[in-house]
């Protein structure tokens, strides 16, 4: 896993999250430390005491607090533990940046080198999660008033009916039922398996949402869009030269 494309995907999401505070935070840092340490392995067994004393919580509700509430918003999976002798198991979701975000920041920077400003950040991933909402409204209205017969559109079958969403005037594309099912479809687009990994992990754990508010009509259509931006990114040279190359997948 790469550890600073999570930490990105993390303070993108606590930007957008007024819920959070400071104090959620310092527990959220100080438990991917702990995950780095266990090399990204779930779940990852904590000490209340050893916890509070990393993230400089002194108040042993504020830590009850934070970490429910942690679990609660869907940063963390945490299982507590009445055993005094065992430790309370926290499972840590991965949250690396989609490709499409980064590769609009490396386009700002790029064109703000030659002496334009560059915009805020926060005002920048605003203004990208309003494009992509305008684009996915604009493509459900369209669809409504194409003159097709949405009774001719039959969806593929499935062995149950988990991830199946529909919308008015017309039933949208089943959501993948497993990892598996996005591992076959990359390998006919070429790809890798740990590509298909990284698409739907993200997508999983945004609740499969484009631009993080708009429902996915088509995942196959994401997918390949997400085999594109990656592409592009990856034909991409960094502007400054490093002298040696480093890892960022391994844990620090």
């Amino acid at each position: 896993m790469n550890y600073i494309r999570h930490l990105a995907g993390f303070f993108d999401r606590v930007a957008k999250d007024d819920r959070l505070g400071p104090l959620h935070i310092s527990m959220y840092v100080s438990l991917f430390q702990f995950w780095n340490a266990s090399r990204f392995k779930n779940p990852i067994s904590i000490s209340r005491s050893e916890l509070m004393r990393v993230s400089k919580i002194c108040s042993k509700a504020t830590y009850h607090k934070c970490i429910k509430e942690l679990n609660e918003y869907g940063y963390l999976h945490y299982q507590p533990s009445f055993n005094p002798i065992r430790g309370s198991l926290v499972y840590l979701f991965n949250f690396e940046s989609a490709d499409e975000q980064l590769n609009e920041r490396w386009h700002t920077k790029a064109e703000t080198a030659s002496g334009l400003v560059e915009e805020p950040y926060i005002n920048k991933t605003n203004t990208i999660n309003n494009k992509q909402a305008k684009e996915q409204a604009h493509e459900n209205t369209s669809s409504d008033f194409d003159g097709t017969n949405p009774q001719e559109k039959k969806p593929i079958a499935r062995s149950r009916g988990e991830g199946r969403k529909t919308k008015p005037g017309g039933a949208s594309m089943p959501l993948p039922a497993s990892v598996n099912e996005v591992h076959s479809f990359f390998e006919k687009e070429k790809s890798t398996k740990h590509e298909a990994e990284k698409f739907y992990n993200y997508f999983q754990s945004n609740g499969w949402k484009v631009g993080g508010r708009a429902p996915m009509k088509d995942w196959q259509a994401a997918a390949r869009n997400w085999l594109l931006n990656s592409q592009k990114y990856e034909t991409k040279k960094p502007s400054l030269h490093a002298t040696t190359a480093k890892d960022y997948a391994e844990p620090l």
